[in-house]
Formats: C-alpha cells, sequence, structure tokens
C-alpha cells in the first residue's frame, strides 16, 4: 500500500470517528469530545463565518455541521481535484468543500435546478471567497451532470431522493477507482431503496453509513 493510500484511509477512519458514528452523537453521549471548528487561517474563518450567517433563518434544506465537517475531510483525505455535487441548495455544502478544496487545488461542479436556491448559493460564495473554486450549472442534473468526461474524485448526491439510483448509474462510471459516492439522507427523509440496493449488493463498491442519528451519509468507495 503506497504512503497516499495509507494517509487516506487514516484520515477517513478518523473523519468518521471525529464526526461521530452511527450510534453516537453529541445528544446521546456527553462524553463526546466534538467542538466546533476552528479555522486555520483568515480564508478558512471567512468561509466558517459564511456558513454561519446562511444557516440564520434559512428556508431551505442543507447538510448539517456534522455532515459538512465529514464530508470536508473526507475531500481533503482523498486529495480530490474534481468534486461533483448533485443539488447545490443555498451553498452550505460547498462552503465545506471549499475548505478542502482551497487546500487540495481541486475544483467543485455544482448542479441545480432551482434558479432562486442557486443565486443565494452563488452569493454564499462569493462572500466566502471561494467563488473561483465553484463552477455553477442551473438545470436538470441528470442531463446535464453526465456531460462532462472527466473524472471524479468525489460524488455528493443530495438532489430528489427518487433519482438517487438514476444518479448513480449515469455517474458511476466517471467516478474514478479509489473515489467516494457520498449520499445525502440515507435515515431521513427515507432513502431511495433502489439506490440502498444498488451500493450494498455491487461487489465493485463498498458501503459504510454514518451519522445516521441525524440526516445520514452513505460512502461508498469505488474499488480499486
Amino acid at each position: 500500500m503506497t504512503k497516499f493510500r495509507t494517509t487516506a484511509l487514516s484520515c477517513l477512519a478518523g473523519a468518521m470517528l471525529l464526526t461521530g458514528a452511527p450510534t453516537m452523537s453529541v445528544a446521546q453521549d456527553a462524553k463526546n469530545p466534538q467542538k466546533p471548528a476552528l479555522p486555520k487561517d483568515d480564508g478558512e474563518k471567512r468561509i466558517l463565518e459564511t456558513i454561519v450567517e446562511a444557516r440564520k433563518g434559512q428556508r431551505y434544506a442543507n447538510v448539517s455541521e456534522a455532515d459538512g465537517r465529514l464530508m470536508r475531510q473526507l475531500v481533503e483525505a482523498v486529495n480530490a481535484q474534481r468534486v461533483v455535487e448533485l443539488g447545490t441548495s443555498t451553498g452550505e455544502s460547498g462552503l465545506y468543500f471549499s475548505l478542502a478544496l482551497r487546500k487540495t487545488g481541486g475544483k467543485l461542479y455544482t448542479y441545480d435546478i432551482d434558479p432562486e436556491r442557486s443565486k443565494v448559493a452563488k452569493a454564499n460564495f462569493e462572500k466566502a471567497g471561494v467563488a473561483d473554486l465553484i463552477v455553477m450549472t442551473l438545470g436538470d442534473a441528470h442531463e446535464t451532470a453526465p456531460k462532462n468526461t472527466e473524472p471524479i474524485d468525489v460524488l455528493f448526491i443530495d438532489a430528489e431522493k427518487p433519482g438517487y439510483d438514476a444518479y448513480l448509474r449515469e455517474l458511476l462510471p466517471l467516478v474514478r477507482p479509489g473515489g467516494l459516492i457520498l449520499a445525502h439522507n440515507m435515515h431521513q427523509p427515507a432513502p431511495n431503496p433502489k439506490y440502498i440496493e444498488a451500493v450494498t449488493t455491487n461487489p465493485d463498491l463498498d458501503t459504510s453509513f454514518v451519522l445516521m442519528d441525524g440526516a445520514g451519509i452513505g460512502i461508498t468507495l469505488k474499488k480499486r
């Protein structure tokens, strides 16, 4: 095993433990040592402050802090250069990804069908100073996302739940061996059973479900 793979796997395991396993949360375990994220530099501070502001009076569903921090850790651990997000919403997940991408030198390609949400997300990205790391596409992601044929390091699915299995079929060929598929809402709202079946019965994939006391995230490795 290469040094990079060993480091990435170690970071992945640590990220899961620090953000909480399926049976542990801050509410459930008073001994959980989790604390708020600490900015390493002014750029990171600006992003974290934008996330806090974006959460005030928000009208749309977004990832939780625990979800977002895990996503950032995973993207940075695998040194992702190309992250594809299906479901921009108002950009909070994109802001978490940008915390990693400003270090890895990668970019986020994010898709949403709702112009109002996309407008808010664009403003949040600009406020955080990360607009140069993010390529936004407005439209039906089933049609627009597969048009890009570059290898994907991390695929994040957080769009309409009935479409999860279709997104997987459409984009799995583009996920590089050793890449990750992250699927939000694996606990609530109710996940798409076809997606669950697809990622748990394919021998080319290995899937774990974490943070299941909240929305829940599926972490799927495309095996090498």
